[in-house]
């Protein structure tokens, strides 16, 4: 499987497809059109250890409803993620069985280290 979720409308996701030159054969899924489905997001959480791992702490309705002072529980990250779109953190490559998640430097840097090898 090799497949990229991102939302359209973020300019950094925009610049990551830029910098990682995305192979063809990898299916892009906006999820803000094409929400993430459960299975999707369990697939995900195994990938990274937890649901917790897939949260974008910085989002603004994360903060604004005030998650980052509450001891959540990964049923709780769950529902979140499948609730909203936005709670994901973003984006997110998946090529077999390697995930990368998020669009710190490294992150980004590693993601394209793989495309280049594979």
């Amino acid at each position: 499987m090799k497949k990229f979720y991102y939302l359209k409308s973020c300019s950094t996701c925009l610049r990551i497809i830029k910098e990682l030159a995305l192979p063809a054969d990898v299916e892009m899924q906006n999820i803000k059109e094409t929400p993430l489905t459960e299975k999707e997001v369990d697939m995900l959480a195994r990938m990274t250890g937890g649901y917790e791992a897939l949260i974008n702490k910085r989002a603004r309705k994360y903060q604004a409803m005030g998650l980052a002072q509450k001891a959540l529980t990964e049923d709780e990250y769950k529902q979140y993620l499948l609730e909203d779109y936005t709670f994901l953190k973003r984006p997110v490559l998946v090529i077999g069985e390697t995930i990368f998640v998020g669009n710190s430097k490294q992150t980004v840097s590693d993601a394209k280290a793989f495309i280049i090898k594979s």
